[in-house]
C-alpha cells in the first residue's frame, strides 16, 4: 500500500489528503515545505533518492471553505467504531435514529448511530430511556481531524503530532 501524505495549510490545519508523487510535485514547484518525513521510505528515480514526505505544509495561506465530514454510512460506521452503540456488538449492523423522525428526530450527526439489528427492533420507534436502553457513547458531529488521526493511529504515525488528538466521547 502507498502511503499518503498530510496536507497542512500554512497555519497548520489539515486540508488534505494526497499521493506521495503530487507532494513532491508541490516540493519541487516550492509550493509546500516538508514537515515530517516516513522513517525507512524513500522515493527513488534513476539517479536520486529522496526522503518520503509524510507531512507538507502549504508555503502560501489558502481559503479552503470547510465542507464537514460527509454524513453517510460509511462515516457514520467509522465514527461509532464499527460497534453497537447500544450492546457493542459488531454483527448485522444498521442506522438507528437516537430520537426517532416519528418523534421529531432528525438525520443528523448527533441523532444518528450505529445499531445491531436486535437492539434496534428491541428500541423500536421508541427514545431509548423510555425502553430502558442506555447508549455507550453519546453521538456527536466528528470533524475531518478526527478521520485523519484515525487513520494516522493505523497507518501514519507520523501525522499525529500535527493533528488535533481524538476527544474522548462519553455519554
Amino acid at each position: 500500500m502507498e502511503k499518503k501524505v498530510l496536507v497542512l495549510n500554512l497555519d497548520h490545519t489539515p486540508i488534505a489528503v494526497v499521493t506521495a508523487q503530487k507532494a513532491m510535485v508541490l516540493t519541487i514547484l516550492e509550493k509546500v515545505s516538508v514537515l515530517a518525513d516516513y522513517s525507512f521510505l524513500s522515493i527513488r528515480t534513476i539517479d536520486q533518492e529522496f526522503k518520503y514526505p509524510a507531512v507538507v505544509r502549504l508555503d502560501e495561506y489558502k481559503n479552503v471553505p470547510y465542507r464537514g465530514v460527509l454524513l453517510n454510512r460509511s462515516n457514520l460506521f467509522k465514527r461509532d467504531n464499527n460497534e453497537c452503540q447500544y450492546c457493542g456488538s459488531q454483527k448485522h449492523l444498521t442506522i438507528d435514529h437516537v430520537v426517532p423522525r416519528s418523534k421529531g428526530g432528525k438525520s443528523n450527526w448527533t441523532n444518528l448511530i450505529t445499531a445491531c439489528h436486535r437492539c434496534n427492533v428491541q428500541k423500536g420507534d421508541k427514545k431509548p430511556e423510555e425502553v430502558g436502553m442506555l447508549l455507550r457513547k453519546k453521538p456527536f458531529k466528528p470533524n475531518l481531524s478526527y478521520f485523519l488521526a484515525e487513520y494516522a493511529e493505523k497507518n501514519a504515525e507520523e501525522w499525529v503530532p500535527f493533528l488535533d488528538m481524538k476527544t474522548v466521547q462519553s455519554g
